[in-house]
């Protein structure tokens, strides 16, 4: 009888769970509202994929080989200064030298993201796209401007 009581509790815990989450699901289904509609053909909002607009970017080769010559310089320096430092020291100066490699990659790489958000800007503008977002947020609608922005550059 003890046996038939645990197994009858087990069923009703496990039916109160599955109804719980039943509703939530139900809950959740009828809370978010999700439109598969079509967009209008004049949509306000534009999107670009912003990693092919910078790796398309003119001044990425000159980035890159920025970055190189600092990291090179930056291995010198380390190696050179490191030789009579315990490992504690090596480490603090090894986070030293990769925070002046991140701030150098940051002020390059902000640079090219400047001229880019002025080509982004000209072309909203001219396609009337009151909003530009990344790629990566847009589930669907929107129109794409990646391949004018990369265009722009040639010009």
């Amino acid at each position: 009888m003890k046996n038939t009581n645990k197994k009858n509790v087990k069923i009703i815990a496990l039916t109160i769970v599955a109804f719980f989450a039943l509703g939530i699901v139900g809950v959740a289904i009828t809370q978010t509202q999700v439109s598969f509609a079509a967009p209008a053909q004049n949509s306000a909002i534009g999107y670009i994929d912003m990693r092919r607009a910078i790796q398309s970017h003119p001044d990425m080769p000159n980035y890159q080989t920025e970055m190189q010559t600092e990291s090179e310089t930056l291995q010198k320096e380390f190696d050179e200064k490191s030789a009579g430092m315990n490992d504690q020291e090596k480490q603090r100066y090894l986070v030293q030298l990769q925070q002046r490699l991140r701030q150098k990659d940051e002020s390059l790489l902000s640079a090219i993201n400047a001229k880019i958000e002025e080509v982004v800007k000209k072309i909203a503008a001219n396609k009337g796209l009151s909003v530009v977002v990344l790629r990566e947020i847009v589930i669907y609608g929107g129109t794409d401007i990646t391949e004018d922005v990369i265009k722009a550059y040639a010009k």
